[in-house]
Order: structure tokens, then sequence, then C-alpha cells
């Protein structure tokens, strides 16, 4: 109840900036500066037609397809790294670096290689979230205690009863934790795949916005890309987070 009290005294707050400024004194143009009741209207429009579903539902699926390859990917890449002392010191840093470029960065790589289509920004989500989780990955095996490894170790485990059954239970937590950025990291990198292409979606409803000078469509599908991240989020990764946080006694 206090959240949303909160969010309609800032709502209220929001229209009041724009009547002050837009239509009282003028400060700005109504065309640079979106309103409540702007993004209202045009959250109506774009839902009559059905745009937005369209939209929100095509991102969803291209960002959880994505971040499903990109994690596979990154814990792959992890694993091995984790396994290799020459890798540590070598491709480690290798990809520290990669994972600080942003994502746009890759979008002429994918129009080069696969075009205006969907395959281009299935590869910018990947490239812009594997390299983050891989590095979440190996810290999260570096971090478990030795202890369990010796132990298990001298119990007679092999290499894939060690990871399956010791290091990656023991680093669950961790795990979650490197899963959640690698979403975010996936979810931020399929807007920047988007708005470089004519695939219908979530980021190119918010360039159609910008070439049509609507700034109220904009700032809906800002609004919109948030709600869908914090949705993600509370629905998927809490609920494991609490699942896992349960088993252990500490929730």
């Amino acid at each position: 109840m206090g959240f949303l009290l909160f969010l309609a005294l800032l709502v209220f707050a929001w229209q009041g900036l724009y009547w002050l400024g837009v239509e009282l004194l003028q400060w700005w143009k109504p065309y640079a500066l979106p309103s409540p009741l702007g993004v209202a209207k045009s959250f109506l429009d774009l839902c009559q037609d059905g745009r937005l579903f369209e939209a929100a539902g095509n991102s969803l699926l291209r960002g959880i397809a994505g971040y499903a390859l990109a994690l596979a990917i990154g814990m792959a890449l992890g694993i091995i790294i984790h396994q290799s002392k020459y890798l540590q010191k070598n491709l480690k840093p290798m990809v520290l670096g990669v994972q600080t470029l942003p994502s746009v960065c890759w979008v002429p790589f994918s129009i080069l290689w696969f075009g205006l289509t969907d395959q281009a920004i299935l590869f910018v989500v990947v490239m812009g979230s594997a390299f983050s989780v891989a590095i979440s990955v190996d810290n999260a095996i570096q971090n478990v205690q030795p202890i369990y490894t010796k132990a298990a170790l001298t119990l007679g485990a092999d290499k894939r009863q060690l990871y399956f059954y010791v290091i990656l239970p023991a680093c669950l937590p961790e795990l979650v934790a490197g899963m959640k950025q690698g979403w975010s990291f996936a979810w931020r990198a399929l807007m920047a795949g988007e708005v470089m292409t004519t695939s219908v979606g979530l980021g190119q409803t918010l360039i159609m916005g910008r070439d049509l000078a609507d700034i109220n469509q904009v700032m809906l599908v800002m609004v919109v890309i948030v709600l869908a991240g914090v949705i993600i989020d509370k629905c998927f990764f809490l609920a494991i987070e609490r699942r896992i946080l349960r088993k252990r006694g500490l929730l």
C-alpha cells in the first residue's frame, strides 16, 4: 500500500511538473517532455491495435531465447576457465575485457553476418550476456570452501560427481546472483539489437516513437521495458532465491 501511494505521488508530481514547465511557464516544448496523461493515451492507442502486446511478446520471446543460449554458453565457458590455470591467467582477462564492450558494438557484426533478422538480435543478446555469466560462474566456483572439495575427493568422488554433487550445490546462491546479472545484460542487449533492426519489438517501437517525434510513446516503451525486467526478476529469480534460502534454513 505504501509503494502504491508513493507511486501515485510520483505520478502527480510528474504531471504537475509538466503542467508548470510546459503549459504555464512554457520552459519546454510539448514534444520535449512526456506527461503521465500523454503516456496513458499512447498506451491506449498502442493497445487498441495490439501493437504494444505484439512488441512486448516478441521481445520477451527473443530475450528468453537469447538468454537461454547465453546461459548455456556462459556456464560451459566459466567451468572450462575454472578448470585450467592457463585459461585463468590468459583467457579470463580477455573475457573481462570483452564484457566491458557495450552491446551496441556487436550490432554491426550481427547485421553483416545475419542481416536484419531475428538471428542478428539473438547474436547481440548472447554476446552481451554470455561473458557476464562465464565470469559469474568462475567466481562462484572459486568461492566454494576448499574443505568441501577435499572432503569429496577423500571420499572417492570423481570429477563429474565433484561438480554436480558438491561444487554446484555449494555455489548455487552465487550462481543465481550471476544468472540474474546475466539476465539484466541480456535484456539491455536485446534492446540494443532491436533498435538497429526492423523486427517488431519494444526497441523498434521505441525508435518508431522517436521518428514520429512522439515523446510519450518513447516514454511508454521505456516504462514497459523496465516493468518487464522487474517482473521477470521478481517472478523468476526472486522465487528461486527464496527457495534456495528456505531449503538452507536461511529464510
